[in-house]
């Protein structure tokens, strides 16, 4: 087993705080804009914008536990649990 370098470490930290960002972002997003889709033209209007950026962002944190501990389980530079991913 070989030692990982310095510029390794830093490497594979940029690469998993990009693709776990990105993630995070991408979720938020979805959560956001299915939470108007869901409600309809007529009834989205009933949610308030702070209840559906809460929503939101309870979606967001989600998938930022999932990719700490997809970081635990599995390959150190992903954000995923896929193997190879």
């Amino acid at each position: 087993m070989s030692i990982p370098s310095i510029n390794g470490l830093v490497k594979t930290g940029e690469t998993y705080a990009k693709d776990v960002t990105e993630r995070v972002l991408a979720t938020f997003v979805g959560a956001a804009c299915g939470i108007g889709v869901a409600a309809g033209p007529a009834d989205m209007f009933h949610a308030s914008f702070w209840e559906t950026m809460g929503a939101a962002g309870i979606a967001a944190a989600a998938s930022l536990v999932k990719g700490m501990l997809a970081r635990a389980i599995g390959d150190k530079n992903s954000a995923s649990t896929a193997p190879g991913v």
